[in-house]
C-alpha cells in the first residue's frame, strides 16, 4: 500500500509509510497508508463534497478547524433592522464554552466572539451576511502527535483520510466539537429572530446520562425556564436526577473514561403550518440538523421509539377546542408535528 501513488491536483504524491501501534485496550490502530485505496486516473481532479452550509432562506455556513486560527460562521438571510449585539451571541457562546466544570473537557478557551460584518455600529442588522469569528487560543497541537500515525477508535480520523487523503491531525479539524461554535453563534441570531416574529422560545436540557433519566413529570415542558436548566453543572432542571447524573459522570471520569447522554429540546409557541409534505417534513429537516452534530447517534420526535409500546388508539393525540388558542390536542405524542407540519403544540425532540 505504501508504494501506491495518489493523484492530488494532477500531481503524483506518495502516501506516508504505514505506521501502526498497539492500543492500550489491546486493539490495533492503523495508520493512513494502510487504508488509502483511492483509484484515480492520471491528472484527474476529484470534486469533494463541501457539507459546511445548511439552510435556504436562513443560510448558515460554518468554518475553521479546532487548532487553526479560529472558527465561526457566516449567516445569510438575516432581516434588516434587527437589534443584534455581540453580547447576545456571547451569552450563548459562554454556555457552550469548555472548561466550565469538572464534567466537561478541560480545554480552557475564552471563546470571545467578533462580529465582522452585517451589523452596523448602532447594533442594527443591515440585511447583509453576518460573519462571526472566535479565535482559538488554548490549543495544544503537540498533544496530538500520536494520532499522526495511529487512528483514534470511533473518531473521524480514518474516514477523513479515506475521503480526502489528508486530514487535520491536531484536534480533529472540522470533526472537532469546536465546529459547533459557528452553530451556536448562528443559533443566537435565529433565536432572536424567532422571538421577535412569533414569541417563539427554544430550550434544551440533559434528560439522560448513562442509565439515569429524568423522572416522569420531573420537567414541565410548559413552564421550565433557562434559569432552571442552569441551576447545576449537568444542566438538568430535574434536580434529583441531576445529582445522580453528576455521580454517574464522576464514576467514569475518575477512571479516565467517558459516557453518553440524551438532550431533550423543545420549541414553544411555534407557528402552525411550518414544514411541507414528503421530503421537506419539518421533523426530517430537524433530524438532519441534529444528526449533523458531532457524536450524535440517535434522534426522536415526540414519543419516538417508545411509541411502539402503545396501541394506535393509545398513541393518538385527540383534538379539542381551546377558547383562547383554538384547535389543540389533549396529548402531544406527535411532538408538535403531524404529517411533517407543525400543529401549534410544543415541538419535542431528543438527541
Amino acid at each position: 500500500v505504501a508504494e501506491k501513488q495518489r493523484i492530488v491536483g494532477g500531481r503524483k504524491t506518495k502516501p506516508p509509510l504505514l505506521l501502526s501501534s498497539r492500543a492500550k485496550n489491546g486493539g490495533t490502530r492503523v495508520g493512513a497508508a494502510a487504508v488509502w485505496k483511492g483509484k484515480r486516473g492520471r491528472g484527474q481532479l476529484q470534486v469533494v463534497d463541501a457539507g459546511s452550509t445548511s439552510g435556504r432562506f436562513f443560510r448558515v455556513t460554518t468554518f475553521g478547524e479546532s487548532h487553526g486560527g479560529g472558527v465561526g460562521c457566516v449567516v445569510d438571510g438575516v432581516p434588516p433592522k434587527l437589534q443584534i449585539s455581540r453580547e447576545d451571541l456571547q451569552f450563548e457562546l459562554d454556555r457552550r464554552r469548555p472548561g466550565q466544570s469538572r464534567i466537561t473537557t478541560p480545554r480552557n478557551e475564552e471563546d470571545s466572539c467578533e462580529i465582522l460584518s452585517g451589523v452596523g455600529l448602532d447594533g442594527v442588522t443591515l440585511g447583509t451576511p453576518i460573519a462571526v469569528l472566535v479565535r482559538n487560543k488554548d490549543h495544544k497541537s503537540q498533544d496530538y502527535g500520536e494520532i499522526a500515525v495511529a487512528y483514534r477508535p470511533s473518531h473521524a480520523d480514518a474516514t477523513y483520510d479515506m475521503k480526502y487523503g489528508v486530514r487535520a491531525i491536531a484536534g480533529g479539524g472540522r470533526s472537532s466539537a469546536r465546529e459547533t461554535i459557528g452553530r451556536v453563534a448562528a443559533g443566537a441570531i435565529a433565536k432572536k429572530i424567532l422571538k421577535q416574529i412569533g414569541n417563539t422560545e427554544i430550550l434544551a436540557y440533559v434528560s439522560q446520562v448513562k442509565d439515569v433519566k429524568t423522572s416522569q413529570g420531573g420537567v414541565d415542558h410548559e413552564t421550565f425556564t433557562m434559569e432552571d436548566v442552569e441551576k447545576n453543572i449537568v444542566r438538568c432542571p430535574d434536580e434529583s436526577a441531576a445529582d445522580k447524573m453528576i455521580e454517574a459522570i464522576d464514576e467514569v471520569r475518575v477512571k479516565g473514561d467517558s459516557c453518553g447522554g440524551v438532550v431533550t429540546c423543545i420549541v414553544r409557541n411555534c407557528p402552525r403550518g411550518l414544514g411541507a409534505p414528503v421530503f421537506d417534513k419539518l421533523e426530517a429537516d430537524l433530524a438532519k440538523a441534529m444528526m449533523s452534530l458531532p457524536a450524535t447517534k440517535g434522534f426522536e420526535i415526540g414519543s419516538g421509539f417508545a411509541g411502539v409500546l402503545e396501541k394506535g388508539s393509545e398513541h393518538n393525540d385527540p383534538f379539542y377546542m381551546d377558547e383562547e388558542r383554538g384547535l389543540r390536542t389533549t396529548t402531544n405524542k406527535s411532538g408538535g408535528i403531524q404529517g411533517g407540519i407543525t400543529n401549534g403544540e410544543i415541538i419535542e425532540m431528543k438527541i
